[in-house]
């Protein structure tokens, strides 16, 4: 197997399943733009219950894309840029891992044509 990234198989695979969901990609996008913000003026935002948007914070937080703090009796939740930063890199990776294959056929289909 390729070696993508530092997150481990594991890893990636919580990342991307917690980026799968809009809603959470929403929550990972407010508090990567500095709005640190606590689970209830999160929840205040969207049309579900408070319940719903901490099992959110739970997968992100689950998948290191956000961390909770405790202040107070709140929990404030942050980004982790440094998580973001391993799923950039591991898709920057496939990226050339495609476009070299796709080079390949192309190169493949221009020996083919060259000789007929």
């Amino acid at each position: 197997m390729v070696a993508y990234c530092f997150l481990s198989d594991a890893e990636i695979d919580r990342v991307f399943h917690a980026l799968a969901d809009a809603t959470r990609r929403d929550i990972v996008a407010r508090v990567l733009a500095g709005e640190q913000a606590s689970i209830s003026a999160l929840a205040a935002r969207y049309e579900m219950s408070f319940a719903a948007v901490q099992k959110h914070v739970a997968v992100l937080e689950e998948a290191g894309l956000v961390t909770k703090q405790a202040q107070g009796r709140e929990r404030i939740v942050r980004g982790n840029p440094e998580r973001i930063a391993g799923a950039r890199e591991l898709l920057t990776q496939l990226e050339a891992l495609w476009k070299a294959r796709f080079s390949q056929i192309d190169t493949l289909f221009s020996d083919t044509r060259s000789q007929e």
